[in-house]
């Protein structure tokens, strides 16, 4: 199986780093957002890795090469760690580019030629996960019980009618569709869409079609998912573990925080911090 990262858009709510960095190389302390997916596809056993980019994300290409110049002078001074810190991922990565930016369906269009009519998982560095479990691995799991897409989703977020939220069959495990940011009172669930999706190779075929009739604006994968939906052929799985919203400023700081209170040294600085506030 082979996994996809969406790394295209222009992280306009990053400005004015983005201008030149790309969004997904922006770090959580010292790992760019994209190697949490990396490492995430990596334990789910998927190491064909497909990186949709643009012409101005050339450093996350940069980022997955070897870097010979510092391998050489780590060797030279027998810096195993530091080594080890930029040793490349064990796994094969292909580069497509979105010429246009003109949605996220035409971003997945791009990569239909090299999926090799398998299931895919795809992700959006705006949702990391950290847990012992992948969340890669998950979705794997509930595609091997069901053949179905699966949506990855959390529960019962705050501020619930942000999000995308599940419309659930009454078997409690296929969806019917998604509600984008139900009024209150009208959420159709308590799960909100992630960032996270397995499709089958029929979601490519619908995603195919849809664009054939496409006109103008921005293509979206809604049109393929409805398909699927009204189906029968889409279930979600409920994450298990934490996940972390990068995809605004605040959102990022928390998504920080929360990485760095993994390393007890860091845990001794933020409560210094936050006595001081």
């Amino acid at each position: 199986m082979k996994g996809v990262i969406v790394a295209a858009g222009y992280g306009t709510r990053f400005l004015p780093v983005t201008k030149t960095i790309a969004k997904e190389m922006l770090p959580l302390l010292n790992k760019p957002s994209i190697a949490f997916i990396i490492e995430e596809f990596l334990a789910s056993g998927i190491t064909d890795i497909i990186v949709i980019t643009s012409r101005r994300k050339r450093a996350v290409e940069d980022y997955l090469d070897r870097e010979m110049e510092l391998e050489a002078l780590f060797e030279s001074e027998h810096a195993q760690a530091k080594l080890d810190l930029i040793r490349p991922y064990p796994a094969h990565f292909s580069f497509v580019r979105q010429m246009e930016m003109k949605g996220t369906g035409h971003a997945l269009l791009q990569v239909k030629p090299l999926i090799g009519g398998e299931p895919v998982v795809v992700a959006y560095p705006d949702d990391l996960h950290l847990g012992p479990k992948p969340l890669a691995g998950q979705l794997i799991e509930a595609y091997q019980e069901t053949g179905c897409t699966v949506l990855a989703s959390f529960y019962d977020p705050p501020e619930l009618n942000r999000y995308g939220v599940l419309d659930l069959a009454p078997d409690g495990l296929h969806v019917r569709d998604i509600v984008e940011k139900p009024p209150v009172g009208t959420e159709p669930s308590r799960e909100a869409s992630m960032g996270r999706y397995l499709y089958t190779p029929e979601f490519f075929d619908h995603l195919e079609e849809g664009y054939r009739h496409h006109t103008t604006g921005e293509y979206f994968h809604v049109y393929a998912l409805n398909k699927l939906m009204k189906a029968g052929k889409v279930v979600y799985r409920r994450m298990e573990g934490e996940r972390l919203d990068t995809g605004n400023i605040p959102g990022f700081l928390q998504a920080t925080l929360r990485y760095a209170k993994q390393f007890p040294e860091l845990r001794e600085i933020i409560k210094a911090e936050a006595a001081g506030l």
